[in-house]
């Protein structure tokens, strides 16, 4: 049986009332998921006051965020070098503006650009439906309601952040349209959920020269009519609107999936 997720957030305060004690974000993970364990990209959710001392995206993590490849380019022994767009740290968003509901929230030099209750309460574009959240509660319930059921997973990044050179392993397809949630780059910890029509996102299986692995959440866009010309011709030497175009997703952020039981292996 099935319950919304106003109920389970009910049952789940009401287990707490006769303890007197103050349950934390990670008491309410375990008891939607008690055999999943909190993936390492909303562990910052976990921190007190919701509070960093540094931004949560560093240099040396920047070329997880900046590669973009095409749909075709996923397959077993593909050689892959994390960073083709030199430009990325300079953008506010690999999208020039909101249109057809491409849109992507991967914000890295934002901070001089705009505020964090600027982005938040942003329109959204049509087709995409957006949410901050800063507490592992918030993301939860946002996620539960999205769906209408707790069957879901996040899947993440595993990237090694001293390794930009892979090889393509294996290709997971894990749904369309997931709802992604990014760790804005601000130094207090908020999430930005949303989700955008028309997207495919896969886990791809890496193997760098020195035989360590990595899982590389992959978003690809199959609508790009509204992503940044300057970056697509750098990164790829195509126009938006022309062809479908990836990218990897970093060790901070995940997507929120149907669980299904079986996860099959593909080759695009």
């Amino acid at each position: 049986m099935e319950f919304s997720h106003i109920t389970v957030l009910a049952l789940f305060c009401l287990a707490f009332v006769s303890t007197g004690v103050i349950p934390s974000g990670e008491d309410y993970w375990k008891y939607v998921w008690p055999n999943t364990p909190l993936p390492e990209a909303f562990s910052d959710l976990l921190l007190p006051y919701g509070k960093t001392n540094s931004l949560p995206i560093r240099v040396e993590e920047l070329n997880q965020y900046s590669t973009l490849f095409f749909p075709h380019d996923l397959y077993p022994g593909k050689k892959i070098v994390l960073g083709n767009t030199q430009s990325v740290a300079k953008m506010v968003r690999p999208f020039t503006e909101p249109r057809q509901g491409v849109t992507d929230s991967i914000w890295l030099e934002n901070k001089e650009r705009q505020s964090l209750d600027d982005f938040c309460n942003s329109p959204t574009a049509k087709g995409e439906h957006k949410h901050c959240v800063s507490s592992l509660e918030s993301m939860i319930d946002h996620v539960i309601s999205h769906f209408r059921t707790s069957k879901i997973k996040a899947i993440s990044s595993t990237f090694d952040k001293n390794e930009d050179q892979y090889v393509v392993e294996e290709v997971k397809k894990v749904g369309d349209n997931a709802v992604m949630c990014h760790r804005l780059n601000f130094e207090k910890v908020v999430f930005n959920c949303h989700q955008v029509r028309e997207t495919t996102a896969y886990v791809v299986s890496l193997a760098a020269p020195d035989g360590s692995k990595a899982k590389a959440l992959t978003v690809c866009h199959h609508d790009t009519r509204g992503m940044n010309p300057e970056l697509l011709y750098e990164a790829l030497k195509v126009s938006p609107g022309t062809v479908s175009v990836c990218h990897f997703i970093g060790n901070k952020a995940a997507a929120w999936v149907p669980n299904y039981s079986v996860d099959r292996p593909c080759v695009i």
